[in-house]
């Protein structure tokens, strides 16, 4: 277990560089101006971020295109909905028609107009890493919004994780740390996939296959143990093993 720790621990600090935005989707929040917008962005950006990269980028670049930058605005306004109209019959990206990303955008839309902002929803609604992805999903769920958002934390809820790392974790060259000061970064949970868990079996991190929450929630003890003040570290460090071995 030496071994891996300082095998993680090396990957941890050579990736997370600001060289490793242009090919992550965590690039958008960092082209837009005020706290508003990044998070608004980000969350955007979070839900289209599966499937091969040269796809969903330009569906985020879409979003940030029609908004001119002011992505909080095109949302609080109800003006995407002249960019990204009520149509089941039009495909938006893979599962998300145009429909589909309209109800999400209302969802939102009800949320930012609720709460002045994603970050006040998850304030008022959680006290840490985990009880934010349920409040989430919860949200979402009770807008009947479960093709973007799981409508609960049986799977691993790899896309909400990872959106509360880009918001929560500090002192990072990609992530943003604004909402450092009331969700403590060591709770978090790791964004997994079916290629985290490959990575992690392999490193002996965990025994499973399945992309589970309680199995997101083992690797993020695993990684306490190696960033025991930052778990999350292992994200980059996992990512750096990827593109390693």
């Amino acid at each position: 277990m030496e071994d891996v720790k300082q095998l993680l621990a090396e990957y941890a600090r050579r990736y997370e560089t600001p060289d490793f935005l242009p090919a992550d989707p965590s690039c958008f929040m960092h082209k837009v101006d005020g706290d508003l917008n990044r998070e608004t962005l980000a969350f955007i950006a979070s839900c289209l971020s599966y499937g091969s990269r040269k796809q969903f980028f330009p569906k985020i670049q879409y979003v940030l295109d029609c908004a001119h930058g002011e992505v909080y605005d095109w949302v609080v306004s109800g003006n995407f909905s002249a960019d990204i109209p009520d149509d089941d019959s039009r495909c938006y990206y893979r599962l998300y028609t145009f429909h589909t990303m309209n109800r999400f955008l209302h969802a939102l839309r009800d949320m930012l107009l609720e709460h002045g902002s994603i970050g006040r929803f998850v304030e008022r609604n959680a006290t840490d890493g985990y009880s934010a992805v349920v409040a989430i999903c919860g949200y979402f769920a009770s807008k009947d919004i479960e093709v973007i958002i799981p409508k609960d934390t049986k799977s691993a809820c790899k896309r909400v994780c990872m959106f509360l790392r880009w918001m929560v974790r500090d002192g990072s060259p990609v992530d943003l740390g604004l909402w450092g000061h009331f969700i403590d970064k060591r709770t978090l949970i790791m964004p997994m996939d079916t290629h985290v868990v490959q990575e992690a079996v392999r490193l002996g991190l965990l025994s499973s296959k399945a992309a589970s929450m309680s199995a997101a929630r083992k690797l993020t003890s695993k990684m306490a143990e190696i960033f025991p003040d930052d778990p999350l570290k292992g994200d980059f460090a996992l990512f750096g093993y990827g593109v390693n071995h």
